[in-house]
């Protein structure tokens, strides 16, 4: 059987696509900005991921938004291993 979507390595992230993710929208009762930040976490490699928050701390966004349990983004990346330097930029950006 074969697959309907091939695994995508190395994939380009320009800057108005990681600009897009500025727009991802929650259609749940989750914070706009948790759900954003998290989505770029899961979406992005550290690089483009570091860009991301950037363009997101600039339009005065919240990096300690939580989700409805009370878990901020850094607090779910800390529970991953090799997370490290998504944690690096969260914390540089001042995320608690």
């Amino acid at each position: 059987m074969r697959k309907d979507k091939a695994k995508v390595v190395d994939e380009v992230w320009t800057k108005d696509r990681i600009k897009g993710f500025l727009n991802v929208t929650s259609y749940d009762e989750v914070e706009q900005d948790f759900h954003m930040l998290l989505k770029a976490y899961q979406s992005m490699r550290a690089s483009d991921f570091a860009s991301f928050v950037d363009m997101f701390s600039d339009q005065g966004r919240s990096l300690n938004a939580t989700n409805p349990g009370g878990e901020t983004v850094l607090s779910i990346v800390l529970q991953h291993r090799k997370s490290s330097e998504y944690v690096d930029i969260l914390r540089r950006a001042g995320a608690v």
